[in-house]
C-alpha cells in the first residue's frame, strides 16, 4: 500500500520533472505493463488495473513522457535491471566523488622523478663522450593528408594528461591513474582548470601552455589525453583549432558533447554551458573542415549516458579527422572514467598502432564495450 501511495504522489509529477529535466532517465516499459494488466480474464478492479488503488495505467501510458517508449513486456525486466544497477551505480560513484572532491582541489605535485629529468638533459656531456643525436623535427604536414604521431618501436610511451568535466577536479580519476599506473605508463599527470573558467577556448590555450611544459619536462615530443566530459571538448578545441595535434598523440574521451548537449536547459545561465549547445559557436568551430590534423581520436559513448542529449551527441563524427566511437552498454556518464571495463578499453585505445585508410574510418575496430 505504501507504494500505491507513493505511485499517487509521484506519478503527477513526472511531465513537470520530466520538462525541468530531459535527461532524468524515464521509467521503462509502462506502456507494455498497462497493455498487460488490461489484458482480458486477470482478476482486477473494473478499468484494467490489477492492484487496488492504482490508477489505469492505459491512461498513464497516453502521458507525453510514455507515450515514446515502445518496449515489449519481454525487454522489460532486462531494460529495467539494467536501468536500476545503472543508477544505482551512478548514485555510489557521486557519494564516492563528493568525499574525494576536497583531495583533489589543488593541483598535483610534481613527481621527484620529473623534477630531475629536464636538468639532467641539459648538463654537458663529459670528455670523451659525445651527446646523443637531437630528434629530428617531424615532417611537414600537407595539408590534404593527416599522418598521425607515432612512438618509435621500444621507446617509452608518452605521458598520458587526465582533463575532468564541467564542476570537477582531478579526483575523478584516481582509479583510472592507478589502473594506468599498473599497466605501464609511469607518467601520468591530472590537471585542474579553474571552476571559474567560462570559456572553452581559453581553457584550451591554458591547457596548451600545461602541455608544452610537461614536454619540456619529461623530454617527450607528444603526449595522449583522456578528458571526461567537458574535459574532452577543450582538449578537442586544443587539438583541432590551436595546432594541439603537434603535441597531442591520442585523445581519448569519455561522454564529451562533440556535438552539443541539450541537458537542463535551466543551466544556461553559465556562459560554458551555453558553449555546450548544439549549434553554439564553439560547436559550429569544431565542426569546420580540420585537414592535416594528426591526432588519433577515441570517443567512448555510453547507452545510458542521461548527460549527452541526444546520446548519439557523445560520438564524434568528423570527416577530417582519425576518429572512432566505442559503445558503452550498461553504465552511466559518471561511471565512465571509473569502470573497469571501461579503464581496460583506455589502456587499449592508447596503446594500439592504427592504420586508418581514410580520416573517420571505423571500420577495422571494435566498435563496442558492455559492462556486466
Amino acid at each position: 500500500m505504501k507504494v500505491i501511495r507513493a505511485a499517487h504522489t509521484l506519478i503527477p509529477l513526472l511531465p513537470l520533472c520530466r520538462r525541468l529535466l530531459p535527461g532524468l532517465p524515464s521509467l521503462p516499459g509502462l506502456s507494455a505493463l498497462a497493455t498487460l494488466l488490461a489484458l482480458p480474464g486477470l482478476p482486477g478492479r473494473p478499468g484494467g488495473s490489477l492492484l487496488p488503488g492504482l490508477p489505469n495505467l492505459s491512461v498513464l501510458s497516453r502521458l507525453p513522457m510514455l507515450s515514446a517508449l515502445s518496449l515489449s513486456p519481454s525487454s522489460l525486466p532486462v531494460v529495467s535491471l539494467t536501468l536500476l544497477k545503472a543508477t544505482a551505480l551512478e548514485a555510489a560513484i557521486l557519494a564516492g566523488h563528493v568525499f574525494l572532491y576536497p583531495s583533489g582541489i589543488i593541483q598535483e605535485r610534481r613527481a621527484a622523478s620529473e623534477e630531475s629529468e629536464a636538468p639532467a638533459r641539459e648538463t654537458a656531456a663529459e670528455p670523451g663522450t659525445t651527446r646523443p643525436a637531437p630528434t629530428p623535427e617531424p615532417p611537414p604536414v600537407t595539408p590534404t593528408a593527416a599522418v598521425p604521431l607515432l612512438i618509435p618501436r621500444g621507446a617509452a610511451p608518452p605521458p598520458v594528461v587526465l582533463l575532468h568535466g564541467f564542476i570537477d577536479n582531478r579526483s575523478v580519476f584516481v582509479l583510472l591513474r592507478r589502473s594506468l599506473a599498473q599497466n605501464g605508463r609511469q607518467q601520468v599527470v591530472s590537471l585542474n582548470y579553474s571552476p571559474l573558467t567560462c570559456d572553452i577556448r581559453t581553457a584550451a590555450e591554458l591547457l596548451g601552455h600545461h602541455l608544452e611544459e610537461l614536454c619540456d619536462r619529461t623530454g617527450h615530443e607528444s603526449v595522449d589525453i583522456v578528458g571526461h566530459s567537458l574535459g574532452g571538448l577543450i582538449a578537442r578545441y586544443y587539438t583541432q583549432r590551436l595546432g594541439g595535434d603537434l603535441r597531442v598523440r591520442t585523445l581519448v574521451t569519455l561522454g564529451t558533447p562533440h556535438s552539443g548537449t541539450r541537458v537542463v536547459p535551466l543551466a544556461n545561465a553559465h556562459p560554458i554551458v551555453r558553449q555546450m549547445r548544439p549549434g553554439s559557436p564553439v560547436i559550429e568551430e569544431l565542426a569546420l573542415p580540420s585537414p592535416g590534423v594528426r591526432t588519433r581520436f577515441v570517443s567512448f559513448w555510453s547507452d545510458l549516458d542521461r548527460v549527452m542529449d541526444p546520446l548519439e551527441s557523445a560520438r564524434l563524427h568528423h570527416p577530417d579527422l582519425l576518429a572512432r566511437n566505442v559503445r558503452v552498454s550498461g553504465i552511466g556518464h559518471l561511471a565512465l572514467p571509473v569502470h573497469p571495463t571501461v579503464a581496460t578499453g583506455i589502456r587499449e585505445a592508447l596503446d594500439e598502432t592504427w592504420a586508418f585508410p581514410t580520416p573517420g574510418d571505423e571500420r577495422r575496430h571494435p566498435n563496442g564495450l558492455t559492462v556486466a
